[in-house]
């Protein structure tokens, strides 16, 4: 049996003598103070879970002697009750055991508790110290009681519940909604379902109610659309009852219930924001955290905060003046910059007519915060051009440059070489903060940079920030070796694992390149790490764990250093939390390690589980196996042979598949068959069902592994929404469980034609399993959503059918308005935007004649993200390879940032279009050797 429950049952050796095996005294009873008496009836009747918590409340306010463990000795013994101490304490442990594994047991058990048992327990989740019950010669770690608790899947779902069910009754409702929060923010949201504000309290004190709304608002990315929207009804029911409107004409909204709401504003109707009063809105916009509950409002959408807008420019603020004065009543109060106290609205200001370049750049300087948006970037984007375009009238991009904000991403190229070097280093605390630089702007404004320095050193390198990957790998190495090193202790070297390769090594190279290498490769941090050859390392003295703890190494880099301070450390458990030092343990390390200090120290393993290998784990169960097969983790089971898994009994099938569930799967088990074994097991443990949403928080991640008949037949519908949150997070469905989650889908929720807003955001990540002609109805009503749900695929490539529909969404949503001055063969044809380009990513599905008949300016602003389409085919490549000859003329006169911006467009360069091409740079090839797809010839 493991060691770990023991805490939980050494309450029960309160009254045990030392070294006594067993216990009798007189057949008389002894005056026992009714707490003890009550405990030592709960022991009688197997009710250990009351029995510590009377214990607990006993000792809250009296001292443990051992004449009370000797009265409750005598109490039982005039029970007639017979006992031994091993099988009592096997009973105990197992017991407690057991309701952390069956946590609807615990549930049972705490409702079946009195009121003072259950405010003991209330009381015992509120602790956040490591408290302890001191009995004399016996110490109860509440703390870790506590904590073990929380951890286990399950158990948070019966606090959860029973938190609601009984604590607003029996304790101050501040006290249980700290509870819940304290529960809650332990959860992965699948709490939250729709139903769950059934049972929510709706006469709660008013700090209780904005308290618990603020755990809502923490946990609103964590919980479904559905539940948000039931959340919020929760919410507004509440505030209207407190309202003052007196009739439908009338506002109901307040600033106080706009700042209760928080990020659940974005859920008020059209129609509730254009009817609040100007006063509210001005008096919301005053308050200090205003501007921070704006900042997180991501969902809003345009038409929402549009209305926001309108309202806010109604009230006695003036939204052109860069700091506002707000009159409210006889006092005068004066304000930061209005753009700024605007928060994610000011990514939808329209009000552009007679707006003067001042306003322009503070408005620019405020969308930084834009990219934070769930969608609508495009028309973002469009905006920001806009507002650069006024930002600079009756000036030059020079004098200007510093002022622009992150809007400096959409200059041209022709517009970024025209600058001067002296104007982008008067800017160079704007440009290097700005994120989203394509590779071939930051080369060129790397260039201009460096131009006015002359000489690259420590000091203006470390100026350069988000720029740093345009440097050069030449210049780098025409560094001094002091100033890259001292580039590589300062904030600079954060922006090091942006370079290419090649850039990374120029630096590796100045590092290395002296004999004596001290202090150079210690100072090398992250990622960078990697690069450093075992050569190198043999050379470089002054390694300890210490210095290990924030780099990335390779399993060689480790292995070699993992056996060097091995040789020369006192104490070899620091090198097991050493980083990633654990990687280069090896099998015979592992049979080395003597009892004592492996499972001493086997928590080391398991904290850094995911840097392990598949042969490291297999090592592991083996060591385990032979040293203490009883209290081996069972995940473990799952590395050795199929056989063993054979051992795992009836009994045991939650605390293994709890275990196996906390790791994955297919980092675990290579081997197919071997895996097929597990899974057996696994679904023997379960019985081929699912049975309600306990055993899906028990499954943990093997959730992703289950067989297309039981997510078709074996989960109930008790089960279905919270497995249906875990599913989500599934990274590789194989078809036969996607066609079982679409007939799922389809049988809840009926045909995508039928589906509100909610669902379809719910269902984001599924809509990639229906077909087009399901899908044609989404792109009609919810074109966003759809777009939002493409967005967070950008890593794989969707498939056809789901791609179409984007296509069709955002084609038939565009302006479809032909070029007044089309080129020869392109009348008619609708070209694509920008917008258009920069909305669909991956979902590029453009004919060969619209990518032939696009505008010069639309191909040199988006020709980078065309570059980076995985899905398009050769004759499109060759399309836009000829549109790249259009605009910039043969290959032969192309520089190194054109040829860097093409991407996977360089592909179609035939063998002699290439022979033309200027690779004088080792960045230019390095930029074409990140492509895959070259043919023999080229």
């Amino acid at each position: 049996m493991s060691q770990e429950p023991t805490t939980y049952s050494l309450f029960l050796f309160l009254f045990l003598s030392h070294g006594v095996s067993s216990y009798t005294v007189p057949n008389s009873r002894q005056d026992l103070h009714p707490l003890l008496q009550n405990m030592a009836e709960e022991i009688i009747d197997g009710s250990y879970l009351n029995a510590l918590l009377d214990l607990i409340q006993f000792q809250s306010s009296h001292v443990w002697t051992d004449d009370l463990s000797h009265r409750v000795l005598a109490y039982l013994n005039s029970r007639n009750v017979a006992f031994t101490i091993p099988s009592l304490q096997a009973a105990v442990e197992n017991h407690l055991e057991q309701r952390l594994h069956q946590p609807q047991k615990l549930l049972e058990d705490l409702r079946k508790t009195d009121a003072q048992q259950f405010r003991t327990a209330m009381k015992c989740l509120l602790e956040d110290k490591k408290d302890s019950l001191d009995l004399k010669d016996i110490i109860i770690d509440l703390g870790e009681i506590r904590e073990r608790a929380l951890q286990s899947p399950g158990v948070n779902r019966s606090l959860f519940l029973i938190t609601l069910e009984r604590c607003f009754q029996m304790l101050n409702s501040l006290e249980c909604v700290e509870i819940l929060g304290k529960v809650l923010r332990g959860s992965s949201g699948s709490f939250l379902q729709p139903d769950i504000t059934e049972r929510l309290p709706r006469d709660l004190r008013e700090d209780a109610f904005k308290n618990l709304s603020a755990v809502f608002k923490d946990l609103y990315d964590k919980t479904s659309a559905h539940s948000q929207r039931a959340l919020y009804s929760w919410m507004t029911g509440i505030l209207q009852t407190s309202s003052n409107a007196t009739d439908d004409s009338a506002s109901w909204v307040s600033a106080e219930h706009l700042w209760v709401l928080g990020r659940y504003m974005v859920h008020l109707s059209f129609e509730e924001i254009t009817k609040i009063s100007p006063i509210e809105i001005g008096l919301f916009i005053s308050y200090d955290n205003a501007t921070k509950q704006l900042d997180t409002v991501y969902d809003i959408t345009p038409e929402l905060a549009q209305a926001f807008l309108e309202r806010i420019s109604s009230s006695n603020f003036n939204m052109r003046n860069t700091s506002t004065i707000h009159r409210q009543g006889h006092e005068l109060w004066a304000l930061e910059p209005f753009p700024k106290m605007l928060g994610l609205l000011v990514c939808f200001y329209n009000d552009l007519e007679l707006l003067d370049a001042t306003v322009a750049q503070v408005l620019l300087y405020q969308m930084i915060k834009c990219s934070h948006l769930r969608g609508f970037q495009a028309g973002v984007q469009k905006l920001k051009a806009e507002l650069l375009d006024i930002a600079m009238e009756n000036q030059t991009l020079n004098e200007t440059l510093g002022s622009l904000s992150d809007a400096v991403v959409g200059l041209t190229y022709s517009q970024l070489e025209s600058l001067s070097p002296e104007a982008v280093h008067g800017a160079i605390s704007t440009l290097n903060q700005v994120s989203g630089w394509a590779k071939s702007q930051v080369i060129i404004l790397s260039a201009k940079y460096l131009a006015h320095e002359k000489v690259l050193s420590f000091y203006n390198v470390s100026q350069m920030g988000a720029l740093l990957a345009g440097v050069s790998t030449q210049a780098f190495c025409s560094m001094k070796r002091e100033d890259i090193s001292q580039v590589l202790r300062s904030a600079v070297s954060q922006y090091v694992s942006n370079l290419s390769p090649a850039q990374q090594q120029g630096i590796l190279s100045k590092m290395v390149q002296a004999e004596d290498t001290a202090p150079g490769i210690v100072e090398i941090q992250g990622t960078f790490f990697k690069e450093v050859s075992l050569f190198d390392l043999r050379r470089q003295p002054g390694f300890n764990s210490t210095v290990l703890k924030d780099k990335e190494l390779g399993r060689s880099q480790a292995l070699f250093l993992y056996e060097l301070l091995l040789k020369t450390t006192r104490r070899p458990e620091e090198l097991l939390s050493a980083g990633q030092l654990v990687k280069g343990v090896t099998c015979s390390h592992i049979d080395a390690m003597s009892t004592d200090f492996f499972l001493a120290h086997f928590q080391d393993f398991q904290n850094n589980f995911a840097l392990l290998s598949p042969y490291q784990v297999n090592c592991l169960a083996w060591k385990y196996w032979e040293v203490s097969r009883l209290s081996m983790p069972p995940f473990l089971l799952a590395a050795l042979p199929a056989r063993y898994l054979a051992s795992v009994p009836a009994s045991q099938c939650v605390p293994f598949l709890i275990s196996l569930g906390k790791s994955w799967l297919d980092s675990l088990v290579l081997d197919s068959h071997k895996k097929t074994s597990v899974l057996r097991k696994v679904q023997q443990c379960l019985d081929n069902s699912i049975a309600d949403e306990y055993t899906v928080d028990i499954m943990g991640n093997l959730l992703c592994h289950l067989p297309a008949a039981i997510i078709d037949r074996g989960i109930s519908p008790r089960a279905w929404a919270t497995a249906l949150h875990g599913l989500r997070d599934c990274p590789d469905l194989n078809p036969e469980q996607k066609a079982a989650v679409r007939l799922k889908l389809l049988g809840q929720y009926g045909l995508p034609q039928h589906w509100t807003a909610e669902t379809t955001k719910d269902l984001g990540p599924f809509l990639v399993l229906f077909s087009g002609d399901e899908l044609s109805s989404i792109a009609t009503k919810f074109p966003e959503i759809l777009l939002q749900a493409a967005s967070k695929m950008a890593r794989t490539l969707p498939p056809k059918e789901f791609l179409w529909a984007v296509f069709q969404s955002v084609r038939n949503s565009s302006d479809k308005i032909p070029s007044s001055d089309p080129m020869p063969g392109c009348h008619g044809v609708v070209a694509p935007s920008s917008d258009d380009i920069f909305k669909l990513a991956e979902a590029a599905c453009w004919a060969l004649e619209d990518l032939r008949c696009m505008e010069e300016d639309t191909f040199i602003r988006t020709v980078e993200l065309l570059g980076a389409v995985q899905g398009f085919s050769r004759p499109q490549l060759m399309t836009l390879k000829e549109k790249a000859i259009q605009v910039w003329d043969m290959p032969s006169y192309w520089r190194e940032h054109h040829i860097v911006s093409l991407g996977r467009i360089a592909l179609a360069l035939n063998e002699s279009e290439l022979e033309q091409l200027d690779l004088s740079s080792i960045d230019t090839v390095a930029s074409l050797s990140w492509q895959t797809e070259w043919t023999p010839g080229q």
